[in-house]
């Protein structure tokens, strides 16, 4: 994968010397202003920026500035590119979170040794924080990474107004199958769990979490209601596929797991900013906060609990706060029973648990397209 690097100047010659200095080093980027790069930073992340310390308008101080203050832009290194030599002038960059200086005119080696030592440390820091964020057991995000997720996609949502949507997921008397068959065991069947909720997961911003112990949690942006509940539906089915023998459940002759789904419709009410007149609007719906929606989805969970497990209960968040029961899914197969061959999208053995490889089984892709 090629590094993006993002080159800011008021000048366009500049640029172009630059732009023949790093050649081949990493997909270039182009902006002539201090607006310009701010809003293409923030359309798609680089990997460094090599920013113009002093320019018309909004200076590249100003830019460093900003990008340090946005918690989705702050890891990105700045590398100031001046005339000015003052020991005070760079020490101002510092102090505002630069990486490094290159002076005025630029020296082709140098500009080349500093991008290249900058990438370096980018690739460990990325890999650091991908481990920080990562379950170790299972390889799905852990639960800071689930925690941070969800506070940015619900604010997200509440801005555009999007459908938002969240599985909590429990295996089913896990503890009786660690007893049983060993804490190896045990770990074992966590990780093909977590692979099957992940395959069932087609988006690149659905998010499969360890939520804690032997329950996860499934982040939908931008998914509906009805979308959900499908994505429930293969997991369900991609676990009942695995069939991992569970000789001590109560539920099926093999791990089976419960879900309960908490959405929000879009352009919902819920949606109201805190500023709106209360007297109008529903206090509960203008004060919504991204822990509702993970209150709603536990109560679903217990839902699914009571009526008997393997199967999945919905519950909106309009109905928090008061009496209204979580609503029971129907399984398209009775609930514990192994998926069938043709039951899994055709002929043939069912669907494999992989990370990567071949494309995804066609119940899978009929998921994604019924999301739509």
């Amino acid at each position: 994968m090629h590094d993006e690097i993002l080159l800011v100047d008021d000048d366009p010659d500049t640029i172009r010397v630059l732009a023949a200095i790093l050649e081949g080093i990493g997909n270039l980027a182009f902006a002539t202003s201090g607006e310009d790069a701010l809003r293409m930073v923030r359309e798609s992340i680089p990997d460094l920026i090599l920013l113009d310390a002093e320019m018309p308008g909004m200076s590249g101080f100003l830019v460093c500035e900003a990008l340090k203050a946005d918690r989705e832009l702050a890891h990105v290194p700045v590398i100031f590119i001046t005339s000015h030599r003052e020991p005070g002038f760079e020490v101002s960059g510092f102090d505002l979170g630069a990486a490094d200086f290159i002076a005025k005119p630029v020296n082709a080696s140098l500009v080349l040794a500093r991008v290249k030592a900058q990438l370096r440390v980018k690739r460990l820091a990325d890999e650091s924080r991908r481990l920080a964020m990562t379950d170790g057991l299972t390889g799905v995000a852990n639960r800071r990474h689930f925690d941070e997720s969800l506070e940015r996609e619900w604010n997200s949502a509440r801005r555009a107004g999007d459908a938002m949507a969240l599985l909590m997921i429990d295996v089913d008397h896990f503890k009786a199958f660690n007893d049983l068959y060993g804490h190896p065991a045990g770990d074992r069947c966590l990780l093909l769990l977590a692979q099957a909720m992940s395959l069932a997961c087609v988006r690149p911003s659905d998010l499969v979490a360890r939520y804690g112990g032997e329950e996860f949690a499934v982040l939908l942006p931008k998914t509906s209601p009805l979308g959900a509940e499908h994505v429930a539906h293969a997991i369900l089915d991609g676990v009942d596929a695995l069939a991992i023998a569970h000789a001590g459940s109560a539920t099926a002759a093999h791990v089976t797991v419960s879900v309960g789904i908490a959405s929000c419709e879009a352009g919902s009410s819920r949606w109201m900013p805190v500023s709106v007149d209360l007297h109008v609007v529903d206090r509960r719906f203008a004060r919504c906060l991204a822990k509702d929606l993970v209150d709603a989805a536990d109560q679903a969970l217990y839902a699914a609990k009571n009526a008997g497990r393997a199967r999945a209960s919905a519950q909106d968040i309009d109905a928090r706060g008061n009496s209204t029961p979580a609503r029971g899914i129907a399984r398209r197969r009775p609930a514990g029973a192994p998926v069938t061959a043709e039951g899994a999208g055709g002929p043939g053995p069912p669907p494999a648990v992989r990370t990567g490889g071949p494309a995804r089984p066609a119940t899978e892709i009929d998921h994604a397209q019924e999301r739509e």
